[in-house]
């Protein structure tokens, strides 16, 4: 990372340095979300942000450390929410239907979350993989999920063997899909899956899915 010294502030106004990296973090959000990681111009950011693309460098280093600190801000997000996930007090089938139901409500509110993580995947998933942020933080919904998995075949409710990271991977790629998806989708089959008057079905619909999953009988595979 470069060195940037601070720049004097625009119309000699004493900013808030964190409410001012967050001002920033927003817009980049925004604009990454909608152009891209190559489309996307620091230029642009600073003029939407009322500050400097120098002002930009001295808190974040460049383009390049602008994204990560998005992606590690939209990651910390629905972490935060996986470990607000209380669902200890309710059996197992209750329990992973309320934890596919946070992970469907997230999805749907953070749409720029959704962009951001098709267009890193773009990119081979270099600035996640640089980020010592991001490998630090886990996913709660991990430790969540092995302790319901363990609950439900304690109790006989739950028959599958199944691995966690996998029913995981199974509840996000439904919610994934329903917002990265639904342009094309409609497109071609005429349907939106975002459509408010279908949330519910959709959302009923992954929980089934999944207690399906966790309790079908496959002593004859």
């Amino acid at each position: 990372m470069t060195s940037v010294d601070e720049p004097a502030r625009p119309n000699g106004r004493i900013r808030d340095a964190v409410r001012t990296k967050a001002e920033i973090l927003d817009v980049a959000t925004q604009e990454f979300a909608r152009a891209g990681y190559d489309g996307a111009r620091v230029d642009e950011i600073a003029a939407r942000t009322r500050t400097t693309k120098r002002m930009i460098y001295y808190y974040f280093g460049g383009k390049e450390q602008l994204f990560t600190a998005v992606l590690e801000r939209a990651y910390g997000v629905i972490r935060e929410a996986e470990q607000q996930l209380d669902v200890d007090h309710l059996d197992p089938v209750a329990a992973i239907r309320r934890l596919a139901e946070v992970t469907f409500d997230h999805h749907e509110q953070h749409p720029d979350f959704i962009r951001l993580v098709s267009i890193e995947n773009i990119h081979g998933a270099e600035h996640i993989a640089a980020s010592e942020k991001l490998g630090r933080i886990g996913s709660p919904a991990l430790d969540v999920i092995h302790r319901i998995l363990a609950s439900g075949r304690r109790s006989g409710l739950f028959t599958a063997d199944v691995d966690a990271v996998d029913l995981h991977a199974m509840i996000s790629s439904f919610c994934f899909f329903r917002v990265s998806n639904r342009h094309t989708f409609g497109a071609l089959f005429g349907r939106d899956l975002v459509d408010p008057e279908q949330r519910e079905h959709y959302r009923n619909m992954l929980g089934d899915m999944v207690i399906a999953y966790l309790t079908a009988d496959r002593a004859a595979e």
